[in-house]
């Protein structure tokens, strides 16, 4: 679960939606602060919203109560509610337990981040509030998920962004023990929702962390994974039911056995081909299709340029935008929806023969 750590140490605790979903399991996730504080470390925490759509106070389902809300202070107010009701459950939870808790909101955590409703970037944590409860032996319960710009309007960090909040905690209060608490015993082989066979992987190298989480893996937000490796801060991903789940730090972590580390899905997905009139469009008319598609703000991936034209896929969600784009150029959209995105990740593929023929016969 934890390694050793000198007494008075700090020790971040983030735990997931699904970690905090009923009163059993919040107790149970008290229990396990309670039993890290034993030891003499102090404890931060950092709170998802409970459970999961359709849970009434999922991020989610929340947001269901607005759906046409643009992205901006109204949807970022509402979508941060979450993790306040769940902030103040779960404080609650911990003085019922006999421990002293403050709940906090990500603003009152001293999290400051840039403007970009629905997606902002951390800029930076001002700790004296997490410093002065710690001091006088309170536990802060701190809103994931979430903070405020320079005017004080209320911001959120994009979905899963409660990882982000505890990963840029830990590291302003210089370096501190992270466990992120999530529904897998760590990071797997495979989503074991999919594939029952999957493993835990006892450890990983950042890199490795943030390579998965890029490509689908749902189990670490990829802007947390990366923070956490641009900061060289190590971390566990464990649930409330595993033991000592996955530790992921520097290069020097044993490595499988294999050359392949992990599989990623990711789902919603359209294969797009753009077919170009060759007697209108001159060379070089893929830069305009990536020029469009760049303005409009559409991220595309697994792209593909030859002799039949350009392919890619992009989100399901973007796929209207991205047409409606791309007819101002003369060439033509062939489509295919319902598509997946395969993965596949590991530090020892580089040089290993076969790697690719065995993933497409899989297939």
């Amino acid at each position: 679960m934890k390694e050793a750590s000198a007494v008075g140490s700090i020790r971040v605790m983030k735990f997931g939606g699904s970690s905090l979903a009923s009163p059993a399991q919040r107790t149970a996730a008290a229990n396990r602060v309670l039993a890290v504080q034993k030891d003499g470390e102090r404890v931060v925490i950092v709170v998802s919203a409970m459970g999961r759509r359709p849970d009434p106070y999922a991020t989610d389902t929340l947001l269901e109560l607005a759906p046409d809300a643009d992205a901006g202070p109204n949807r970022d107010l509402l979508a941060a509610s979450g993790e306040i009701v769940s902030a103040a459950v779960f404080a609650a939870t911990l003085e019922r337990c006999g421990a002293r808790a403050r709940a906090l909101t990500g603003w009152q955590a001293g999290i400051l981040t840039d403007g970009a409703h629905g997606d902002a970037h951390v800029l930076h944590v001002e700790r004296t509030t997490i410093d002065e409860l710690l001091s006088s032996g309170v536990t802060p319960v701190i809103c994931g998920f979430q903070g405020a710009d320079r005017n004080g309007t209320i911001t959120t960090l994009g979905r899963g962004g409660s990882d982000l909040t505890a990963v840029a905690i830990a590291r302003a209060l210089g370096g501190a023990a992270l466990d992120i608490y999530t529904d897998v015993d760590g990071v797997m082989t495979a989503d074991p929702r999919r594939v029952p066979a999957a493993q835990t992987i006892p450890n990983l190298t950042f890199e490795e962390v943030t390579e998965l989480s890029q490509h689908g893996a749902t189990v670490m937000h990829d802007k947390a994974a990366d923070l956490a490796r641009i900061a060289h801060l190590p971390y566990t991903v464990l649930s409330l039911n595993s033991g000592a789940g996955t530790k992921v730090g520097a290069t020097d972590a044993p490595q499988p056995a294999g050359p392949v580390t992990g599989v990623t899905a990711s789902f919603g997905f359209t294969f797009m081909h753009l077919v170009p009139d060759a007697a209108v469009l001159p060379g070089g008319w893929e830069q305009d299709a990536f020029r469009v598609l760049a303005e409009a703000n559409i991220s595309i991936d697994c792209v593909n340029v030859n002799s039949a034209g350009l392919f890619f896929i992009v989100r399901d969600a973007e796929v209207k935008r991205a047409q409606e784009r791309l007819t101002a150029l003369p060439l033509a959209v062939r489509t295919r929806p319902d598509c997946a995105k395969i993965s596949v990740v590991g530090a020892g593929m580089r040089g290993t023969p076969g790697v690719m023929y065995a993933c497409v016969r899989a297939l």
